[in-house]
């Protein structure tokens, strides 16, 4: 079961992995995700470890980690999961955003209609 708002939620997996990250990098206090124009479908997920909270941000705590999300990318992922994969192919954050139409091949940009 993810650690859930209704905006946007972290899965246990993504949830002990940026616990773990924050951790072992003490002058971050979160991972940023952020969506951004670019990419090879038009937005492009950015993830950042930071020291800077904004006021507006949504922070998501969940198991010891902590997740700032700037309102314009809410927009974007309102629904969606953070997911950490650790596969064969190497390990790496996906999200799965309901509000996609389409994706690159690569996952880390998506398009809206």
């Amino acid at each position: 079961m993810s650690q859930t708002l209704d905006q946007f939620r972290l899965t246990p997996s993504a949830a002990a992995r940026v616990a773990a990250i924050l951790a072992a990098d003490p002058e971050s206090k979160a991972l940023r995700v952020e969506v951004l124009a670019g990419g090879c479908s038009g937005f492009q997920y950015k993830f950042d470890l930071t020291a800077t909270h904004h006021p507006d941000d949504l922070v998501i705590e969940a198991d010891g980690a902590i997740v700032y999300v700037d309102p314009t990318s809410l927009d974007l992922l309102a629904g969606a999961e953070l997911d950490f994969k650790d596969a064969l192919m190497g390990a790496h954050f996906a999200v799965k955003n309901p509000n996609a139409t389409s994706a690159c091949g690569c996952g880390t940009s998506f398009s809206i209609d």
